[in-house]
């Protein structure tokens, strides 16, 4: 039935901020991405900051709301973020969680649990906590650490920032 039209799997954007380092004070090449979910809605945004000159991200951070499939990892499973810096770097080797600590952290006036995941790679820094609004956010960096300073760099960019269309 050629007069159907089918609709795009991607979707239009998230429908709740994203809390992230503002691309304007980001000196690098900076993307972003939309996890599309079948039914068109956003499933969540990640945002790859790249301060190599192009051969690689820095950073990775993603916002996943509640009822997102890429939340769901099994015990020692890296989180989505984490994958998709290995293969943004094009680095294939396996890599685990293999502990986790979790650490309180003042971000503005708020105090956040911050869940510190090490990783059987030691190059990879990664933190993950909970926004009031369910979403997890999951900031994976590469050959730096993630050190307290860069929770006051976070702040909720607009959902419309991310509008495809």
């Amino acid at each position: 039935m050629s007069f159907l039209r089918r609709r795009s799997a991607t979707p239009a954007g998230p429908d709740f901020d994203v809390l992230a380092m503002d691309p304007g004070d980001w000196p690098g090449n900076l993307g972003a991405g939309l996890l599309p979910a079948p039914d068109g809605s956003c499933q969540g945004v990640f945002l790859r900051y790249d301060l190599f000159g192009g051969r690689g991200p820095a950073m990775i951070i993603g916002n996943l709301p509640e009822g997102s499939p890429a939340r769901e990892t099994e015990e020692g499973e890296i989180p989505f973020e984490v994958a998709q810096l290995l293969l943004a770097l094009d680095n294939d080797e396996e890599v685990t969680v293999v502990g986790s600590e979790d650490v309180p952290v003042m971000q503005g006036d708020n105090l956040l649990i911050v869940r510190r995941l090490k990783l059987s790679e030691g190059r990879i820094s990664c933190v993950q906590f909970d926004r009031s609004d369910n979403v997890l956010v999951t900031i994976a960096a590469w050959d730096r650490p993630i050190t307290d300073d860069l929770y006051a760099l976070l702040k909720p960019l607009p959902a419309e920032l991310f509008q495809q269309g």
